[in-house]
């Protein structure tokens, strides 16, 4: 009888641990890009670029209708009407005037933002997948880069936007400018540009690297499936990319104004000073023309940047099996 009572009350060898109510086990993601090439990335970051821009074409002519300053004052205007002003005037095809700018420029300089990304993140985040600020200068790296091999083509395009009949197309535009303002005229904007996106490119890449990792924390089902992957960078996607275009909207306009100078009726400015440009809107606009296009603008970025990180994650991970298959 003594030895049933004492095998009854013998306490099992493993225990359940106990776990404070907050514990919340931390999801760890292998990176890919240990088994990517230089080229891989650059090939996945130029398809992301293209796909991402050329999607999201019209809803980008609309907002740099918006933003350009013609010589008089301007009254307030809207996404409809701007949309119904373009489309009266000038027809549906003009939402798409531009778009073989865009195209020109818009692989090589994703190429070259994706893969300087990938590369400055894998050295300055010494793998900490929590580290943000690593990835946020990766980003400013990434676009100080980009940006001098997309301004000249992105002023092309803006041109041809708004420059109905002035140009017979992108080599015109490019001989044009080239003859009667110099080269550079396709750079006016290169200050202001890398000054605008060096901050969105921080907010971005650091609000995408996170709110992924916090999805995946969430959900750790995430992590595995190619749809469930999917949502997860679409969503952080269109997170990052919303937040920071609404966050760098007045130097937009001002990189807007500097491209499209004495294009159709837009003020020509003395000098390429950012500061001359900003006491020109304000003067002319108040402090809402620094917002003029913000809605746009973040209804582009915001799928824009799901559609082009969807992309580029797709691609990386094509070439991920193409080399374990290998």
């Amino acid at each position: 009888m003594a030895t049933e009572a004492a095998a009854t009350t013998t306490t099992p060898d493993l225990l359940p641990i106990p776990q404070p109510p907050d514990f919340h086990p931390t999801v760890l993601i292998p990176s890919q890009n240990d088994k990517l090439r230089f080229w891989h990335l650059m090939v996945a970051g130029s398809i992301a670029g293209s796909v991402e821009h050329m999607a999201m074409f019209p809803v980008d002519t609309i907002k740099t209708h918006m933003q350009t300053i013609r010589s008089c004052p301007i009254k307030p205007v809207g996404i409809t009407q701007a949309f119904r002003s373009i489309v009266k005037t000038e027809g549906p095809s003009a939402l798409y005037r531009g778009i073989w700018a865009m195209g020109l420029g818009a692989g090589p300089a994703h190429a070259v933002y994706f893969s300087f990304y990938e590369v400055s993140k894998k050295y300055l985040s010494r793998g900490n997948p929590n580290n943000s600020l690593a990835h946020a200068v990766s980003g400013v790296f990434a676009t100080v880069a980009s940006d001098a091999v997309f301004t000249p083509m992105d002023m092309v395009k803006q041109r041809l936007q708004i420059g109905k009949g002035m140009y017979g197309g992108v080599w015109d535009c490019v001989v044009r400018v080239m003859r009667e303002e110099g080269f550079g005229a396709f750079y006016a904007s290169y200050r202001t540009t890398v000054l605008m996106n060096a901050p969105f490119t921080a907010v971005h890449f650091a609000t995408y690297e996170a709110v992924k990792r916090g999805l995946r924390e969430i959900s750790p089902e995430f992590v595995g499936g190619e749809e469930e992957g999917l949502l997860v960078y679409a969503t952080a996607g269109a997170a990052g990319g919303g937040l920071a275009a609404v966050l760098t909207t007045p130097l937009d306009v001002v990189k807007t104004q500097l491209q499209c100078q004495g294009v159709c009726g837009c003020d020509r400015f003395k000098s390429g000073s950012i500061r001359d440009v900003f006491r020109t809107i304000i003067k002319k606009d108040g402090y809402r023309g620094l917002a003029r296009g913000w809605l746009p603008r973040m209804l582009f970025h915001a799928p824009a940047a799901a559609i082009c990180w969807s992309t580029y994650e797709t691609v990386k991970s094509f070439f991920h099996d193409v080399n374990g298959a290998a």
